[in-house]
């Protein structure tokens, strides 16, 4: 993190991996190679950047593992913070970068992952509304295969990320079920999707390149120009075979 003080009162972490080959949307090959999936990741951290660099927060990458923060220079905007993930648990490490982020002088954190590059804005700019008020609260962006893409807090709930059934169907149902235990005021956004397989990853294809500009709720997503060209290019010299037949 830098020493100089928060420019606005909530920050908006990215939770992500460095795009190593091979280490990263590893349930995206195939269709595409351990090398293609690790600039695509890059692709959708460039583009989940500019999302919120829009955004009134302060951006910050959130990263693992810790020795690789120099592989985010000149992917990201320069005025980003780096916050180096804590923890062996996915909710340790969120629940460090929460109580990080909000020790450093934020009123509130967002934090969201890098699997959604479209994410709309508006969705965002929601969850930093929703927690400027006073008093406690939880945000929550529900993803539509049972988890959240964003979560945004003003006080570190242990409870919150404590003995959860992480990567199954049931994160969002029992985060939301340790909020009434604790009777905290639980604000939900508009369902998104993870791009994490190929038949995510088809249906990104399509709405990045939909003539309306809508996602499938309606909404419009972020237009994710550094994904959509990557995409795009890819698509043609495979002629869509690879993604077909890993998304029949």
């Amino acid at each position: 993190m830098t020493a100089t003080g928060p420019a606005h009162h909530c920050a908006l972490g990215i939770m992500v991996k460095a795009p190593t080959a091979g280490s990263v949307k590893t349930r995206l090959t195939p269709p595409l190679s351990a090398e293609e999936a690790s600039v695509l990741s890059t692709c959708f951290l460039r583009d989940t950047a500019s999302n919120v660099s829009d955004q009134p927060a302060d951006g910050v990458i959130v990263f693992t593992p810790p020795e690789e923060r120099n592989s985010f220079a000149g992917v990201v905007p320069q005025e980003f913070q780096l916050l180096a993930q804590r923890g062996d648990s996915l909710g340790d490490r969120l629940l460090n970068a929460t109580t990080d982020l909000l020790a450093a002088g934020y009123d509130s954190i967002c934090l969201i992952n890098s699997d959604s590059p479209n994410l709309p804005p508006s969705i965002l700019r929601s969850a930093i509304e929703a927690l400027a008020p006073e008093g406690d609260r939880l945000v929550l962006g529900p993803a539509e295969d049972g988890g959240y893409y964003l979560i945004g807090l003003k006080h570190p709930h242990q409870i919150l990320f404590d003995r959860i059934a992480w990567s199954t169907s049931e994160v969002l149902a029992h985060t939301v079920e340790r909020a009434s235990q604790i009777s905290l005021p639980l604000v939900m956004l508009p369902q998104w999707y993870d791009v994490d397989d190929a038949v995510t990853l088809e249906r990104l294809c399509r709405e990045l390149h939909d003539a309306d500009g809508f996602g499938s709720n309606g909404i419009h997503p972020y237009a994710a120009s550094f994904t959509r060209e990557y995409l795009g290019n890819w698509l043609k010299r495979d002629d869509g075979r690879r993604l077909s037949q890993s998304s029949e």
